[in-house]
């Protein structure tokens, strides 16, 4: 392998006879005058007397060619391999051609590969490339995962890919981008098992009911950790809540307006006129629905109501309340007031003031990651109070820890969620928009940092990718957003060209922490989701089950004859949970017969159905 072309301080053209080069493989250059500089393959091909020279000018020019002549290739009759080979760092003056190269030892491109020890970081995969050091690996690096690749489990082969989550002090936050398929979700999950390992205090948003830990990954059983005292799972509703009481009026007006849009000037002004300090719920809502009905009543509704003498004395009180109402607010415009109060009741209905966040704030302080479920516009909401709150928690002691104060302890997070660009919308106003923004350009102070995944980047709000310092890049098919990611990550056009050509869980990794983009595969999780399984094995499978009921069920009555079938729908609805009509019955006695698990005879008087040839004994 030798230096052919013409040079530059960046990039070099690199041909061989006998090797073919592999993308992304690390190369070292025997220049003595640079110190022998180190550089990826990034672009590879190969001519042989089948295919011209010069037809395909994406990699060499007249100028390759040239040299290639010269240093003893015979172009019409050898195969050449040719490689474009970037190096790590700019070099001061080109690289002289005609330079031996040769694979590295370990030793020598470990300060580029590794930035982390195996206990102090983040263990998410393997670098590809690395295979040909597999040999020279230093032994505190060898066999740290495993690599799922073409469905089955292979042991590692080259560097392990070691995320310094301490780095993030410098280069905070994380997104994640790929289409459907990609392995972005996978690739995430891996993340959590790390950070779970790590015992970092991780706040996770699940709007797809995933992300579970509690089951083991097929063939890992034996080197998978126990992740079952290492998270808690809450859902919204149930286990966690907002406690309407501690709200402010502002964080009232927020959490209204991310029920259902953004709220009017003059609903804004219907919260901050009816809202009391520590309201709780039931106060806050009967006040504004006593004010609707006020309203809807009128002054003259309601003192014709008091002159009726059949009212008890707690009838006539509630009515002099909601005169009193009525003239305290009766400025208030009525479509406003409905407005806040049909917000209240879908909060209400949603269960989000049944509960408190106090279980996820007991376990964050436990160094757990806490997965909050919920539906999408739940979350969405919930995230807004809970996120502000942690992040104001731990603003707080850090604030106080300056100036020497005590304040209660609140531990650093991170925090997670999926389809980051429906929290954080560009363009868009959304409700947790304004606290991820802030987290965003503030949080590294307070040791506050995020992790967003998205299958559209195009559509995260700019400012918050803008502060993602490390990005993994997994199949991408958008134009836009692959025009996106080359904007705001220093991907080169060949890495572009690759993108919707990625295998699943393979991953560009740009990093500041690293200076440059590295191609990587993700390691295979220990724990897999819920939901898993092929939608349409499941259907087959009950399908399957519902058969074999039915026929357990049948199989008591046989012979059926048509005239019976009544009596034979009440037992099977009965016995098997169903609600069929006739008709239904008759269908399925049908496709039965055609299957052969049951017979059907037919005669002058009646149709039979018996046992069927298919059918297990």
């Amino acid at each position: 392998m030798q230096v052919v072309g013409v040079t530059t301080q960046q990039e070099v053209y690199i041909a061989s006879r006998e090797r073919k080069f592999h993308i992304n493989e690390i190369l070292v250059i025997e220049d003595p005058a640079l110190d022998n500089p180190r550089g990826e393959v990034v672009e590879t091909l190969s001519y042989n007397r089948l295919i011209p020279m010069g037809l395909d000018k994406s990699l060499v020019d007249a100028q390759v060619i040239q040299t290639l002549e010269q240093i003893g290739y015979d172009i019409e009759s050898d195969e050449v391999n040719l490689a474009k080979l970037r190096l790590y760092e700019e070099a001061p003056h080109p690289v002289r051609t005609g330079c031996p190269v040769r694979l590295p030892s370990f030793h020598e491109v470990r300060h580029l590969l590794v930035k982390a020890s195996p206990d102090d970081g983040m263990m998410l995969g393997e670098i590809r490339g690395t295979e040909s050091m597999a040999n020279t690996i230093d032994e505190d690096l060898k066999d740290r995962v495993v690599i799922m690749e073409r469905g089955e489990l292979r042991p590692q082969r080259g560097v392990p890919f070691i995320f310094d989550i301490k780095s993030m002090q410098q280069y905070p936050h994380v997104g994640i981008f790929g289409g459907s398929g990609s392995g972005k979700s996978f690739g995430l999950r891996v993340m959590l098992e790390e950070l779970m390992q790590l015992h970092i205090p991780t706040l996770v948003f699940d709007p797809h009911f995933e992300m579970d830990f509690r089951e083991t990954a097929s063939g890992l059983e034996e080197r998978a950790p126990d992740f079952r005292d290492l998270f808690t799972s809450v859902q919204i509703g149930k286990e966690v809540g907002i406690s309407f009481s501690d709200l402010s009026t502002r964080d009232v007006v927020a959490l209204l307006g991310a029920a259902g849009g953004q709220l009017s000037e003059s609903m804004v002004n219907v919260i901050q006129m009816l809202h009391r300090r520590r309201d709780n719920f039931t106060s806050f809502s009967d006040r504004v629905s006593n004010l609707v009905q006020a309203l809807d009543e009128g002054k003259q509704g309601l003192e014709k109501q008091l002159k009726n003498p059949d009212l008890t004395p707690v009838d006539v009180q509630r009515i002099q309340d909601l005169k009193q109402l009525l003239q305290q607010y009766g400025s208030l415009p009525s479509s406003s007031v409905k407005g806040v109060h049909w917000r209240l009741q879908r909060l209400e209905k949603a269960g989000l003031f049944q509960q408190d966040i106090r279980a996820i704030e007991r376990g964050l302080e436990q160094g757990r990651l806490v997965v909050v479920q919920g539906s999408a516009w739940v979350l969405q909401v919930f995230a807004t109070y809970v996120i502000g709150t942690l992040y104001r928690k731990r603003r707080e002691y850090k604030d106080a820890q300056m100036n020497g104060e005590e304040e209660h302890y609140f531990p650093p997070f991170v925090v997670v969620t999926d389809e980051a660009h429906n929290f954080a919308p560009k363009a868009l106003e959304s409700p947790a928009k304004a606290i991820l923004k802030e987290i965003a350009q503030e949080g590294r102070k307070y040791g506050v940092f995020l992790f967003l995944a998205t299958q559209r980047p195009t559509l995260l709000d700019e400012t918050i990718t803008a502060q993602l310092n490390t990005k993994f890049v997994f199949r991408t098919v958008r134009a836009t957003d692959i025009a996106t990611l080359r904007e705001e990550t220093d991907l080169t056009a060949e890495e572009g060209k690759r993108l919707p050509y990625l295998r699943s869980g393979d991953t560009f990794v740009s990093s500041a922490a690293y200076g440059r983009t590295i191609f990587i595969r993700i390691r295979s999780a220990y724990t897999k989701s819920p939901h898993l399984t092929n939608p349409f094995d499941e259907l087959k499978r009950f399908s399957e089950q519902q058969d074999e009921k039915l026929l357990d069920t049948l199989l008591k009555t046989l012979p059926i004859f048509d005239t019976d079938l009544i009596q034979v729908l009440k037992q099977v609805n009965r016995e098997c949970g169903l609600g069929w009509d006739l008709n239904r019955l008759k269908e399925e006695l049908e496709r039965m017969a055609r299957s052969g698990k049951l017979t059907k005879h037919e005669t002058p008087f009646a149709v039979r159905y018996d046992r069927g040839k298919n059918m297990k004994v």
